[in-house]
């Protein structure tokens, strides 16, 4: 049935190959440096793919729910994290804080890094985070660098 319905689908739509093509990506995050710029990547994806002109444009997005404090049968599942909780002290602030957030871009090296880490498996953090993940993991939680490592001056031939 699987293979039948992807032959179809792809003679429908003129396209080829699996359906699923890439393979689900995940990181482990340090929530208190990275989760709100992470939640304004992720609400903003629709946007930065054309598929809408604001955020709350898009259906299935928490932005209604965390900047104009919306609810609704896409937003009375979702609990506040605590990094949200932070920003006012009551709904209100919350919301203005969470806005403003989005009136300003991302940096340009936060965005590399959010994409380099989730791509690749590592922990997004400091090298703090990154070293407690990697010992907690018992695995690599960052890159160590491109090539071989350089000869040390003492080491030349």
């Amino acid at each position: 049935m699987g293979r039948r319905y992807v032959q179809y689908f792809n003679y429908s739509y003129k396209r080829s190959g699996t359906l699923w093509e890439g393979r689900y990506r995940a990181t482990v995050v340090d929530s208190e440096h990275y989760l709100l710029t992470l939640m304004r990547y992720i609400e903003l994806n629709p946007v930065r793919a054309g598929m809408v002109v604001a955020p709350q444009d898009y259906p299935w997005s928490s932005y209604r729910r965390n900047a104009l404090g919306e609810s609704g049968p896409n937003a009375d599942w979702l609990s506040s994290h605590a990094e949200y909780s932070r920003l006012g002290r009551d709904d209100a602030d919350r919301q203005e804080a969470y806005r403003a957030l989005f009136a300003t871009a991302i940096d340009r090296g936060d965005l590399m890094a959010i994409r380099d880490c989730t791509h690749k498996g590592w922990a997004l953090g400091g090298e703090r985070f990154r070293a407690e993940i990697e010992a907690l993991g018992q695995r690599r939680a960052s890159s160590k660098g491109v090539g071989r490592p350089r000869k040390g001056e003492g080491n030349r031939v």
